[in-house]
């Protein structure tokens, strides 16, 4: 009892502002002031712009004099058949894209760690990191390349091995294949980066302990890689479930055509279409809202379910 009574004023003392700690540290703190501005101006003050979903946004009266038509714009936006197509799309790209791209960094980084020779560890991380670094215009015009009926590699393969060519690019039946594939090869070199620094965290003790009591690889990974960095992947999960309901915008313009618009069709062109190129900007904001309450709701429930099961967190 006297040891808690010692502890919590040392825990009060911490959360209360110290003025000589602030001062004693101000230069590091005026590091932080071009991040909290940038924030400020470009994260917070545009939330007002919110209230665009519940106006009749109109540019000559601005926003503040626009006129209010409260839920119209959901109301609309809940009554036409194309939303409904749009949301299957979007859900089912962004659910396929998590339950196979997900795992691949995970399962790359634990390759990658059983890898002793430092040369070719280094120069497959740098292979494997370069991507990221692409736009997904030189990416796109690589993979069109690749995928073309007339010359592409792919194509030409499978003719070689006897079978007949496929129109990856104008099929509604590839499409999100063609997207979850090169999502996979831009975005999964550089999600080994959080594992790999995870995995480095590990005490070497521990597989030597294991190596003693003659534990096999596999053993070692089970019991002593995956429960290390059990943490990291739960809070990876738990933002990529965030942002199930954003698919990317350049990807998706990029493949996208009359022959696959069917399945192609996604909130982020939905709202290209309908808000810059339509200039219904109301209604393209009343569906950018939707995506938010939804992306907020799939954080919060899976942040709780994460504490139910024991879990790391981003909040207690």
């Amino acid at each position: 009892m006297q040891r808690q009574q010692t502890i919590q004023p040392a825990l009060n003392t911490r959360t209360r502002f110290d003025l000589k700690y602030f001062l004693r540290h101000k230069w590091l703190y005026l590091m932080c002031v071009p991040g909290l501005i940038y924030l400020l101006i470009f994260k917070y003050v545009p939330i007002y712009g919110v209230v665009m979903a519940f106006q009749d946004f109109s540019f000559k009266k601005g926003l503040f004099g626009s006129p209010f038509n409260h839920f119209a714009n959901f109301r609309e936006l809940f009554g036409s058949s194309m939303f409904y197509n749009v949301f299957r799309n979007s859900i089912s790209l962004s659910l396929l894209r998590l339950i196979f791209s997900f795992p691949v960094p995970i399962i790359m980084a634990l390759l990658l760690n059983e890898v002793s020779h430092r040369a070719f560890k280094r120069t497959a991380q740098t292979l494997m990191y370069l991507p990221h670094f692409l736009s997904w215009v030189v990416l796109g015009g690589i993979v069109t390349n690749m995928l073309s009926m007339s010359e592409g590699l792919v194509n030409e393969v499978i003719v070689m091995l006897g079978g007949e060519k496929i129109n990856f690019l104008g099929s509604a039946d590839w499409f999100r294949g063609v997207i979850i594939g090169s999502h996979i090869w831009k975005e999964a070199g550089w999600g080994t980066i959080i594992y790999l620094a995870g995995l480095s965290a590990i005490n070497p003790e521990y597989y030597e302990a294991a190596t003693v009591d003659g534990a096999s690889r596999l053993q070692k990974l089970w019991y002593i890689t995956l429960p290390s960095i059990s943490g990291t992947i739960v809070i990876m999960l738990i933002l990529a479930i965030g942002g199930i309901m954003n698919n990317g915008f350049e990807q998706i313009y990029l493949f996208k055509n009359t022959l696959n618009q069917s399945v192609a069709e996604v909130f982020e062109t939905y709202v290209y279409q309908i808000g810059i190129a339509g200039g219904r900007y109301s209604y393209s904001a009343a569906v950018g809202l939707f995506k938010n309450v939804v992306a907020a709701t799939l954080v919060f429930g899976s942040n709780m379910l994460a504490q139910r099961l024991g879990q790391p967190s981003f909040y207690e």
